[in-house]
């Protein structure tokens, strides 16, 4: 039986390289076949190449045809995801604090439009500030195929040499993932694996092999086909998944040669490295804090390595235009991630000059990592914790890294998404554990699960819904599934004496649900004790993110430990403004008047209930709106790791008079 549904695609900028390695995963958990097609041409939900070509972008509409077994639970878990995915090309963190990046205003260094001093070449910045070192030039080896074809006896040997290479390379990029140094980096290599274990890729490596081409020369051909077509479509985050699959390709062939790639760790610590492409594959396993910057004749503001120079807040430029080849001979560059200028060889004023600047960035840095430890009070004595948001455990050490005091909001979606089968109540206890532990002292804010249509899940059912953001989500979804909900409060429980554990619900919106919630805590820890194991007792409490929470948020406080508001659900429920759709990005912004009045309404019943109040959505890290949080009876900001140590110096200048509430 085939089934069939079109669907507006509301994934962020389209289905570009890691939404179409999600989508695939995805896929692989059901036996139905899925095919999605777009215009005349249409792809299996399984191949992540097919699903790039297809060039999908942000609001176009889909077709979805569904056939087998499990056809229906497919259509109504790929639509969703279709429909209602999340942000994937996130913006970038502020800078790293060790890598010494000035995080100064866009255009505080930039030139006027057009102008460009003598000795420079201009490219295009993608932030940073300045930096200025000895050149590391990052050149791969070169890749040398034999001459002629290959005998029709020794083909199956020479794909044999193919796939195991492959292999290895895979196995490589999945270890370089579980390794990298930040999440956007395991993401990115996450979704390359995706592209070089591709069946229709190898399909075509095969096919060149079986018509007599060598490995090396099968290998780069199939890349560059498809890379090619990938460059062909219309829309730039697709193009530039072209550069992945030549890296893809270029580190196959040179696996098959027997040949060592050239790394990034080896590069001396503080040098500029100058490349004429550098891939994610390449970018991403290092420590980028170790390099001075990077520049790239090659490349765009929306390849995977400028989105990874931007997480780390490495100074970096790409696209060079060096008509002269003047970088190619330059022993020392200066370069500013700012205005996109770079300088092979700097004049002896050039340099001085960014020679200043990069100690005032230094200091600045120096100043922010001192902050690390630091527990910040206003200026009038009053403390203020500064948490992390984190995902997985994977960030923990990020969080730790920038000093967060404990997490304001753990997602605990990562143990549900993408898989086949529903993590039982050992995975998630330990995994709670894990967490509580990094954090000795600190308080750990876990939400409760909070998917529904717009977060498929294998075996939870969820109804098809119109719009999901408005149906059974978050609370409203786990109270409806007592069963799946009763695992995840006992892991809870069993976890609460390893550290500080507050336990937060998302979408509420009445205080029944609060205290149905209390009734199934009630049951679990009876079975826990007729079961004779350990447990212990955790406060509960509400994320504001409904205009209801908003509105009754007196009667809400005097059944919860505390409030965390969730601005950025908050913000699109109260301007009735979808936050996903660039038609009115300019009403989704949490500094309307009537999303601070919502925010005063929940502080203000906070305090006149003796409860504290937190902010754990993008808005907690904004400095322009820190001093309205801390006047209104904010005394918790949860926010990505990297926005902690500026908005810990951004308290310490603060002055309020207001009470203290702390968790």
């Amino acid at each position: 039986m085939e089934t069939m549904k079109r669907v507006r695609v509301g994934v962020e900028g389209g289905l570009h390289a890691r939404p179409a390695a999600e989508l695939v995963r995805l896929a692989k958990g059901f036996e139905a076949e899925i095919v999605i097609g777009a215009g005349t041409q249409t792809a299996p939900a399984r191949s992540s190449l097919k699903l790039l070509l297809l060039g999908v972008k942000e609001g176009d509409e889909v077709e979805l045809r569904t056939s087998g077994p499990d056809a229906a639970e497919a259509l109504s878990a790929i639509s969703g995801f279709l429909s209602g995915g999340a942000a994937h090309e996130a913006a970038a963190p502020s800078a790293s604090i060790a890598s010494g990046a000035s995080q100064a205003p866009a255009g505080e260094f930039a030139l006027a439009a057009g102008e460009r001093p003598a000795g420079a070449l201009k490219g295009i910045g993608t932030g940073g500030g300045p930096a200025i070192g000895p050149v590391f030039h990052f050149i791969q080896p070169a890749l040398e195929a034999p001459a002629g074809p290959t005998p029709p006896e020794a083909r199956s040997a020479e794909l044999e040499k193919v796939e195991g290479a492959r292999v290895r390379l895979l196995r490589q990029i999945h270890e370089d993932a579980a390794q990298a140094a930040s999440p956007q980096a395991r993401d990115i290599l996450t979704a390359i694996a995706s592209l070089a274990e591709d069946a229709d890729w190898a399909a075509a490596i095969a096919a060149h092999v079986a018509d007599g081409q060598p490995a090396i020369t099968a290998i780069l051909a199939a890349g560059r086909e498809t890379a090619q077509a990938l460059a062909a479509l219309s829309d730039p985050y697709a193009r530039a998944r072209a550069e992945d699959m030549d890296a893809v390709a270029r580190l196959l062939a040179l696996a098959v040669n027997g040949l060592k790639p050239v790394s990034l760790a080896d590069c001396p610590e503080g040098a500029i490295v100058v490349a004429e492409d550098l891939t994610a594959l390449e970018i991403g396993s290092a420590d980028l804090r170790r390099t001075g910057g990077l520049i790239c004749r090659n490349g765009s503001a929306t390849s995977h390595a400028a989105i990874l120079a931007k997480a780390f807040g490495i100074p970096a430029v790409f696209g060079v235009a060096d008509p002269e080849n003047k970088l190619a001979a330059a022993r020392t560059v200066a370069l500013d991630g700012t205005s996109g200028l770079v300088y092979p060889d700097p004049s002896s004023d050039v340099a001085e000059t960014f020679k200043a600047r990069c100690a005032q960035a230094r200091a600045e840095a120096e100043r922010l990592s001192a902050l690390r430890d630091v527990a910040p009070v206003t200026r009038d004595g009053t403390p203020v914790i500064v948490a992390a948001n984190i995902g997985s455990v994977k960030d923990i050490e990020l969080a730790k890294e920038y000093g967060a005091m404990g997490v304001g909001l753990m997602r605990t979606e990562f143990l549900f998404l993408g898989r086949t089968a529903l993590p039982d109540e050992e995975e998630q206890f330990s995994t709670y554990r894990t967490v509580l532990e990094a954090f000795p002292g600190h308080p750990v804010v876990i939400r409760t699960l909070d998917i529904g249509g717009d977060k498929p899940v294998r075996g939870i059912s969820v109804p098809q819904e119109e719009n999901p953001f408005l149906g059974l989500r978050g609370i409203r979804l786990c109270l409806a599934n007592p069963a799946l909900f009763k695992v995840q409060l006992r892991a809870l429980l069993r976890a609460a004496p390893y550290g500080d554990l507050k336990v937060m619900l998302p979408m509420v919106s009445d205080p029944a649900e609060i205290e149905g919630t209390r009734q199934l805590i009630a049951v679990c820890e009876a079975e826990l004790t007729a079961e004779d194991k350990a447990f212990g007792s955790f406060d509960l409490g509400t994320m504001v993110e409904t205009p209801a929470a908003a509105l009754i948020a007196h009667d809400l406080a005097a059944v919860t430990a505390f409030f965390s508001i969730g601005t950025n659900d908050l913000t699109q429920y109260v301007m009735a403004a979808d936050r996903m759709n660039p038609s009115v990005a300019s009403l989704c912004r949490t500094n309307h008047p009537a999303v601070l009045r919502a925010i005063r309404m929940v502080a203000q019943a906070a305090q006149a209930h003796g409860i504290w109040c937190g902010i754990c959505g993008e808005a907690a890290s904004d400095a322009s709106l820190l001093q309205i949080f801390l006047d209104a009876g904010v005394r918790e900001l949860s926010m990505a790791p990297a926005s902690i140590p500026r908005i810990k110096q951004a308290i310490g200048a603060a002055t309020l008079s207001s009470p203290p509430q702390t968790p």
